[in-house]
């Protein structure tokens, strides 16, 4: 016996740290006084030994965590530990730790699961839930204040024996049930065996027509036995040859096994591939996304290398434009640099034969020294006479001169007008082609602009009519999801319905516009409610298909027939003959015509459906139906809602469940309907999700749009530009230099015309001076023979003249040139600046053209790559789908495999049904035969089994659809199976007959022997016939009975061995205790009360605590004669006791026909037979010898403890004996010697059925 050896606690309640307390002996007394901690000690205990927290005195587990209850926990965990100790054995650790608020169990150092920690602890006698380990304060005290009942309860909890009560009270219900059964069909049984008694009685009297019945019975033996014994053969070699079809099937069903898991794997493989494309899909259509989003870019960047490449081709025109008018000028002004350099040229060329001239004409007008003096002095006379007019000549010259350098000065204004003018002319021709130009390209960008916004506008209406048709299809999708959610559309379609189908579609294509299709698929019930009624109506036309004419119906029929399809109905409209609606049907109150709520297409149908619906009526409820079908003088077909049918010739017919399920027909019709436009949104969905994909072609639509937008902006303003500044200003500055140059002629002609008056004065003043100088030089000239001195002056000044005017031609010519050269110099300058101008222009152009196409490029690279991406995405989507269509191939070859197999296996099943077909009918007429044999009480030779193994049920079960029936058809074959016949009587010859025609002439000529015994009997009197048949009738109800019998008998002992079962091991439970507590209480109850003379006594318990009754079943022996004295000696329950049985006389309150027996004890028992509810019952009671005339009060009946049944047996702990007094035979009763006769058992009562 173990003890506790030691204690290890660490941070538990009011223990801080780890504590050691120990070692402990076997008796440890704690004391101490209040607050010391003895109770956490024994809560320490408790916890070790797995007490609920509720129970140590805290709320959560946590609390128990030394400080935890005011909130300064000392750790995050505790735990107690416990050393027990057993003799001869090593000690073993239970520990329970505390951790993040649940418990942790551990033996040995080792984690443990609760149940295995209990586990450990009941094997040393600890049960946590009866708290048996620990007696806490109060509970002595409770104990000894407890009744009997209580005390019992406690000794119930504390051997576990309650654990038990509900599967006691179970199996005794179960065992009263199986007994009263047992009961009911042994009485049952015995009234059938006295019929039988009776009917062998009769029977005897035929006994001498039997014997001469003898030959005849060998013969039928002889013919039965031929007959078995050739079927048997036939089963046996049947067996054979399914057995070896049953192998082949084997080897068919692994090769099939071995295709079906390749097509898995291939499944798998497909699966596998398909997600493989469909991610390549994903990523194609990222990447066009992609593309989509990055080709307007490109565009965009190639516009704008486009429009700056334009800006440039007209920067470069103008540049060429500008080079052109330099290179002009730069001609022009060479011209006029080589005309002033011939200009000189000449000059210098005048000049030197001026000189040359001047040498070769010598002295010929040279005047001698004094003639020279004397003409200068003369001149100078000349001079002072004409001083006056000389000055006045001098005036005019100055102003003649000033007068002509404003003439030239006007000219030159004059010609410099005249080139502006040109230069105008030429900047406004310019400005009207550059007008012209931007006018049309205006109207082209216009025109191209329009076509864009057109695009545009339909695109955009073509993007958002295709996003509104998406909102509208997802709406109508999960529309149609939900309802063929609703609809649990996730069923799945049989091969024949998929067949049958797939020949509609197809004589539908052979046949267009001929085969309409089947009835159900054109028609619907208006209301849902009306499904049953019209299906019961149209019954097997449901599925008729309807065709134009009965060609087309037998064309149809062959064409199914060459495709081994199952029979079809057709109704071919030219063919069928159809009453006309009874229009008065329409007036009746509470019905409605059939056909007035059905709805059809096309209505050329409606023959079919008025030969399939007839005058039929439709009501809402059976009694309205049944009153218009036959109510009235006529009567009339009517069907209600739920499926009911009155036919006008009186059948009523319902099938309310199968006529649902039919029904349900319809709405699959419109899941498929259903299924039909999900298909349909989704093809559209698809469609119309192209279309929205056209955004991007709608942003790049956009953009080229707003580029031209932009682009025919700049023009138009460069047009207003051109057209109000460039030109106008050209216009305008142009015309003020006409104007300047029309002002030149009249200034240049005043001008000319006072150089031409002051020209004449002058000529005027001349003349006098020639006149004053004549008269001077009058003598001079004589001497050198002049006429004058202007002769000579104008001779040598003439010369001079000329060439002062020659002179004066070649300064006018260099004037003009410079003037002009200065002007082109000038325009060439700024032609020159333009140019420059247009070579910058055209630079930056250049260079912003190259950054641009570099952008271009870039985007374009971009655009190539994700292009090159998208191609080998597509190439790669291309591979994966060829590999999944080689894959759907090997799977379709897979597949033709698999159905080859499968239809190897089916003509192998349809072979082996038939042997098994064989095999039946066979085994049907070998049980056939026995039953007849035994119907017919031919007593077969058997080497093994009886007749009674033979079932008389019907051999066939075509009476029956359930399987169970088929299942107790294939049981009594199997029984009769293992009855072996003994062929030893059949004679060789009959045996070795093999061939058919031998065997049916061997048995036709037993037969007819058989016949002519029978015969010889018929002539003779025969007994009364009627004996017979009761006979046999009562041998088959005996036959019925003894197996009920029998079977109640087996399920009755079955429940009272499983009572006695469980009732001894409650029994054992409870005694082992008890007895445990008995043998130590007397010497615990002195060592507690250190007395050695006090005891412990035991007293009987008061009659109340005896069980009410216990019943037993109704087979027991009745009736038993009131004066009948019968003395059984039986062994009940109780190992220790035997009791004597003995009938006494009833009570008065009992019925005059119920026998009471007394089972004897200290206090009395009665056993009691009630025959009207044919039960026996056991009544415990303090009796006298004689029975009383009281029964037991209800109320001391349900005071009944039932632990105490199992033994009869009554005690009670009292202070006053220390004995266990039994229940000692009652003096009244008859106590046995010591050499008892052998002691019949009450089960074996049970099981034999008599007494």
């Amino acid at each position: 016996m173990g003890f506790l050896k030691l204690i290890e606690i660490e941070n538990f309640k009011s223990y801080k740290g780890r504590q050691i307390i120990g070692p402990f002996q076997r008796f440890t007394a704690i004391i101490g006084p209040n607050g010391s901690g003895k109770s956490n000690l024994m809560d320490a205990i408790s916890f070790v030994l797995g007490e609920k927290t509720s129970n140590l005195r805290v709320k959560t587990l946590r609390d128990l965590i030394h400080g935890a209850p005011v909130g300064k926990p000392a750790a995050n965990r505790a735990f107690v530990s416990m050393v027990y100790s057993e003799e001869g054995a090593e000690d073993r650790t239970f520990a329970r730790v505390i951790v993040g608020g649940s418990s942790e169990y551990k033996i040995n150092n080792k984690v443990v699961q609760l149940h295995e920690y209990s586990e450990e602890l009941e094997k040393l006698g600890i049960l946590i839930k009866a708290r048996n380990f620990l007696v806490f304060q109060g509970a002595v005290e409770s104990i000894a204040m407890k009744n009997p009942k209580e005390r019992t309860a406690l000794f119930e909890e504390i051997s576990r024996s309650g654990e038990l009560a509900q599967e006691y009270d179970k199996r005794k219900k179960e065992m009263v049930k199986a007994e009263e059964d047992t009961q009911f069909n042994y009485h049952r049984k015995k009234n059938i065996a006295a019929e039988r008694k009776e009917a062998k009685q009769e029977k005897e009297e035929a006994d001498r027509y039997q014997r001469l019945k003898d030959e005849v019975v060998r013969a039928q033996v002889q013919l039965q036995l031929f007959k078995l014994y050739h079927n048997e053969v036939e089963i046996e070699k049947l067996n054979k040859e399914l057995a070896s079809k049953n192998k082949e099937i084997e080897k068919d069903k692994k090769r099939m096994d071995k295709v079906e898991d390749e097509l898995k794997e291939k499944k798998k493989e497909l699966g596998k591939m398909m997600r493989e494309q469909q991610q390549i899909e994903k990523e194609i259509k990222e990447k066009d996304s992609e593309l989509n989003q990055k080709r307007p870019q490109y565009i965009k960047a190639k516009e704008n290398t486009s429009h700056k490449i334009k800006k440039l081709e007209a920067a470069k025109k103008s540049l060429q434009n500008a080079q052109k008018h330099y290179k002009k000028r730069k001609g022009d002004m060479d011209e006029l640099e080589k005309e002033m350099l011939s200009v000189e040229k000449a000059r210098q060329e005048f000049e030197e034969r001026m000189e040359e001239e001047s040498q070769s004409q010598g002295r010929d007008l040279t005047l001698e020294e004094n003639q020279v003096k004397k003409y200068h002095r003369l001149k100078e006379e000349a001079s002072k006479r004409a001083a006056t007019l000389a000055q006045e000549l001098e005036k005019f010259n100055r102003d003649q001169k000033a007068d002509q350098d404003r003439l030239d000065l006007e000219e030159r204004k004059k010609v410099e007008t005249e080139a502006k003018i040109k230069q105008k002319l030429r900047e406004i021709e310019e400005n009207q082609k550059r007008i012209e130009k931007l006018e049309e390209y205006i109207t082209t960008s216009k025109q191209s602009l329009e076509e864009q916004k057109k695009l545009e506008g339909e695109l955009t209406e073509e993007v958002e009519m295709a996003k509104r048709r998406i909102d509208e299809i997802n709406k109508e999708l999960n529309q149609v999801m939900e309802q063929l959610g609703d609809a649990r559309i996730d069923r799945q379609e049989s091969s024949r319905q998929q067949r049958k189908a797939e020949i509609m579609e197809s004589i539908k294509r052979l046949y267009p516009g001929s085969v309409y299709g089947r009835l159900i698929d054109l028609c619907q019930p208006t209301q849902k409610k009306y499904q049953i009624a019209v299906t019961k109506v149209l019954g097997k036309n449901m599925d008729a298909i309807i065709v134009d004419s009965e060609k087309t119906g037998r064309d149809c029929i062959q064409y199914i027939k060459e495709q081994r399809g199952e029979p079809e109905t057709f109704l071919p409209l030219d063919y069928l003959e159809v009453k006309p609606t009874d229009e008065k049907l329409r007036e009746l109150k509470g019905a409605k015509l059939v056909i007035d709520v059905i709805r059809y297409e096309p209505p050329h149908i409606k023959k079919a459906l008025q030969y399939a619906c007839g005058n039929a009526l439709v009501c809402d409820n059976v009694e309205d139906a049944r009153r218009i079908a036959f109510g009235g003088h006529q009567r009339h077909k009517t069907v209600a809602l739920d499926g009911t049918l009155f036919q006008k010739s009186g059948v009523i017919s319902g099938g309310a469940s199968d006529l649902k399920a039919k029904a349900r027909r319809w709405d699959e019709k419109a899941v498929d309907k259903l299924k039909e436009k999900k298909e349909r949104l989704t093809e559209e969905l698809k469609e119309q999700m192209k279309a929205k994909r056209k955004e991007a072609e709608l942003r790049q639509v956009q953009s080229q749009a707003h580029g031209l937008q932009m682009r025919l902006k700049y023009s138009q303003s460069d047009l207003e530009q051109t057209k109000t500044r460039h030109l106008a200003l050209n216009l305008q500055e142009k015309s003020k230099l006409e104007s300047e140059l029309a002002n030149f002629g009249p200034r240049i002609n005043d001008i000319k015309r006072i150089i031409q008056s002051r020209e004449r004065e002058m000529k005027d003043l001349k003349e006098k001076m020639n006149q004053v100088e004549d008269e001077v030089f009058e003598e001079f000239c004589r001497e050198i023979g002049v006429r004058n001195i202007r002769e000579f002056e104008e001779e040598k000044v003439k010369r001079q003249n000329e060439i002062a005017k020659k002179r004066l031609e070649f300064e006018n010519q260099k004037t003009r040139l410079g003037i002009q050269l200065d002007f082109e110099k000038n325009q060439l300058k700024e032609d020159q600046d333009k140019v420059h101008m247009w070579e910058q222009t055209v630079k930056k152009d250049e260079n912003e053209i190259e950054k641009l196409k570099k952008e271009e490029q870039r985007h374009m690279k971009i655009i190539d790559e994700t292009m090159a991406q998208l191609q080998d995405l597509k190439n790669q989507h291309l591979a994966k789908k060829s590999e999944v269509n080689d894959k759907n191939h090997e799977m379709e070859e897979i597949r033709k495999k698999l159905g080859g197999a499968n239809k190897e296996m089916t003509h192998l099943q349809k072979e082996v049904t038939a042997i098994e077909t064989k095999l039946e009918q066979k085994r049907s007429d070998r049980h056939n035969l026995l039953q007849a044999c035994k119907m017919q009480d031919i007593k077969l030779p058997l080497s093994k089994g009886t007749m009674d193994d033979i079932s008389q049920e019907e051999g066939s079960s075509q009476g029956e659809d359930s399987v169970s029936g088929s299942q107790r058809i294939s049981s009594i074959y199997a029984r009769e199976a293992l009855i072996e016949i003994d062929y030893g009587d059949l004679c060789e010859d009959l045996k070795d007959a093999q061939a058919e025609e031998e065997i049916k002439q061997e048995m036709n000529t037993l037969q007819q022997k058989l016949n002519e015994q029978q015969s010889v009997l018929q002539r003779i009197a025969a007994p009364n016939m009627k004996a017979m048949e009761k006979l046999e009738s009562v041998r088959d109800k005996f036959q019925e009975t003894s197996d009920e019998f029998e079977a109640a008998r087996k399920r009755a002992k079955k429940a009272k061995q499983a009572f006695e079962q469980i009732k001894k091991e409650r029994f054992d439970r409870f005694n082992a205790c008890f007895e445990s507590v008995a043998t130590n209480i007397d010497e615990i109850y002195k060592a507690l009360s250190r007395n050695s003379s006090a005891q412990v006594g035991w007293s009987p318990l008061p009659n109340q605590l005896l069980p009410s009754s216990v019943i037993f079943p109704s087979r027991l022996p009745v009736p038993i004669s009131i004066q009948t004295q019968i003395q059984i000696l039986t062994h009940l329950p109780s190992p220790r006791h035997s009791w004597a049985l003995r009938t006494l006389k009833s009570p008065t309150w009992m019925a005059s026909t119920t026998t009471v027996w007394l089972l004897g004890n200290a206090s009395g028992l009665w056993i009691t037979y009630q025959a009207g509810r044919r039960q026996w019952r056991l009544w415990p009671c303090s009796l006298p010898s004689t029975a009383t005339s009281q029964p037991p009060s209800s109320s001391w009946m349900r005071s009944m403890l039932p632990w105490i049944t199992p033994t009869l047996a009554r005690w009670q702990i009292t202070s006053r004996s220390s004995r266990l007094a039994t229940s000692r035979p009652s003096s009244s009763l008859s106590r046995r010697s010591s050499t008892p006769r052998p002691r019949a058992s009450l089960e074996s009562i049970l099981s034999k059925g008599t007494v």
